[in-house]
């Protein structure tokens, strides 16, 4: 039987009854693929950016610290983690605090889980990229910094990592992009992000094409921006003399 293809899919009322169409589904999925991934990047950023540094550390107990998270972090599957957060926390914190999470609404503690998640997983990875950017700078930098009368953590702000986070943007743009794409494992326990709007969209219509060929749009979309802006970036930090300028 040929496949009957129906673009119009998009503009026809929901099964719900609640007079929204398939293409506000669509959108609303996108919404959250977005909201989730860009408040998981600056969790991602900020807590990367200071074990990238830790590991970096002449004082071994917080080199090893910092290196024992981004290992733990890295060969756990994503999926697992997930699973992790979602099911097991809750039931491994004081009781009032985990009954306080499960009479939160269903969508917050999806959108809970998977932003605690998708942020700690992804900063194990920037983590490598700071540290790899501030020991690619030369030695001579930090004993620079250090004889000028800069104690160690000023040294960090003012002399190194302002140089290797401009050395690492085409790295981290690579991990922005993948946290984009990760969001669509947030599905699995029940986040209607635009992956699962996509799939959803199939049980009620059975137009697996369009639906499909609009999810891959949405996210190609997603990404052109991104590499885009992180391109603009690029262009405005980039150090001459060093790879990439």
């Amino acid at each position: 039987m040929a496949y009957q293809w129906n673009w119009a899919v998009f503009s026809q009322e929901t099964a719900m009854g609640d007079g929204s169409t398939y293409w506000q589904w669509m959108l609303s999925g996108l919404q959250v693929t977005i909201t989730l991934s860009l408040s998981a990047w600056v969790l991602a950023l900020v807590l990367g950016s200071l074990m990238g540094v830790l590991r970096t550390s002449p004082v071994k107990w917080l080199s090893r610290l910092a290196t024992a998270y981004v290992e733990l972090l890295r060969n756990i599957p994503l999926l697992v983690q997930l699973f992790i957060w979602y099911f097991i926390v809750p039931e491994l914190l004081p009781v009032t605090w985990g009954n306080a999470i499960k009479q939160l609404p269903p969508s917050a503690q999806q959108f809970g889980a998977a932003f605690i998640c998708l942020g700690l997983f992804t900063s194990a990875r920037v983590s490598e990229q700071v540290r790899s950017g501030i020991l690619s700078l030369p030695v001579g930098q930090t004993r620079a910094g250090l004889a000028l009368g800069l104690t160690l953590p000023q040294t960090y702000r003012h002399v190194l990592l302002p140089m290797a986070f401009r050395l690492v943007v085409p790295p981290l743009t690579s991990e922005f992009l993948n946290i984009f794409k990760n969001s669509a494992v947030c599905s699995t326990i029940g986040l209607l992000e635009l992956a699962a709007q996509g799939r959803q969209l199939v049980d009620y219509t059975a137009q697996p094409y369009e639906s499909f060929i609009a999810v891959t749009l949405m996210y190609v979309l997603i990404n052109i921006i991104v590499m885009a802006l992180m391109h603009q970036l690029e262009r405005k930090v980039k150090v001459p003399g060093y790879l990439g300028s």
